[in-house]
């Protein structure tokens, strides 16, 4: 699995930004619960945002964001760059829990010195 970082560049105000804010973010969580996106934020000074991403191809994250609404409306470009996560402990740990639990997974977990455990929700 590949990972992405997607960077969106506003091209329109932020008054349009904000009519689109909330069907963005119903896009943002369709592909969180689908264990495509990782995490997001706006840049700062806010000009865009960030995504973190898994996929198996730069097409298929492109094929996705497509359909992202400030991409669709033309409000915002899109950059999608691939990048070769370290360190592998934590890439470990990001696909454990995308792949194995799901992104609703909710425990708490422990980065120890020799090597990652988590500790499920229910045994805390």
């Amino acid at each position: 699995m590949s990972w992405f970082v997607i960077s969106l560049h506003y091209v329109q105000p932020l008054s349009a930004i904000d009519a689109a804010m909330r069907s963005h973010v119903g896009f943002l969580e369709k592909h969180r619960k689908a264990g495509v996106f990782i995490a997001w934020g706006r840049k700062v000074p806010r000009d865009g945002g960030i995504i973190l991403a898994r996929g198996e191809s730069r097409g298929e994250i492109e094929r996705i964001m497509a359909e992202d609404p400030f991409v669709a409306r033309r409000l915002a470009d899109v950059e999608v760059t691939e990048f070769l996560p370290k360190p592998t402990a934590v890439v470990e740990l990001v696909d454990h829990l995308l792949d194995s639990k799901g992104a609703g997974f909710h425990g708490v977990f422990y980065l120890p010195l020799r090597g990652i455990r988590s500790v499920s929700a229910e045994s805390v």
